[in-house]
């Protein structure tokens, strides 16, 4: 089955008040929602309650999702993050420490979301400041490969990030 159609069944399971399809959607989606939850609130209990709510939002608004418009993967991820910076708004937090918040957990979900391939290469070259070549050898590519991984995964990071903004 491919994703839009699994999306598009989920959906109607929904609208049909499965809780078989609520179960299976969270034991799928919620480390994602949890993850990007946590990264914006910065906050253990918030995300947990965040992912609840997330859940519960779809539970009971699932025509809320368009599976013409965009992957369920995406819906949900977009109204965690929405529902996330409301959350912040509503603390003293400063404006700037919340667009840096905002700004990283766009990135580590869009990274998180590459190909296996693009996200190890692009994981290792940063998480230590590694050259191309130095992640070459890291992972046992060659260097065309590593700089060709890299500048697709970047590109789609920019082009993702350009379009969620």
């Amino acid at each position: 089955m491919t994703a839009p159609d699994w999306d598009q069944q989920m959906r109607s399971r929904l609208a049909r008040g499965e809780e078989s399809a609520l179960g299976e959607l969270y034991d799928q989606l919620s480390p994602l929602v949890h993850g990007l939850a946590g990264r914006i609130l910065a906050d253990e209990t918030a995300a947990a309650q965040l992912t609840r709510e997330v859940f519960g939002h779809l539970w009971a608004h699932p025509e809320e999702f368009d599976p013409a418009e965009r992957s369920l993967r995406s819906w949900i991820g977009e109204l965690t993050h929405q529902r996330a910076v409301q959350r912040l708004r509503r603390t003293a937090l400063d404006a700037e420490e919340i667009s840096d918040r905002v700004a990283a957990a766009q990135v580590q979900y869009v990274v998180a979301a590459l190909p296996p391939t693009l996200r190890q290469t692009i994981e290792t070259a940063w998480s230590d400041g590694r050259t191309y070549q130095e992640t070459a050898r890291q992972l046992g590519i060659s260097e065309q490969v590593a700089k060709q991984r890299l500048r697709l995964g970047l590109q789609l990071l920019a082009s993702e990030l350009e379009f969620g903004s």
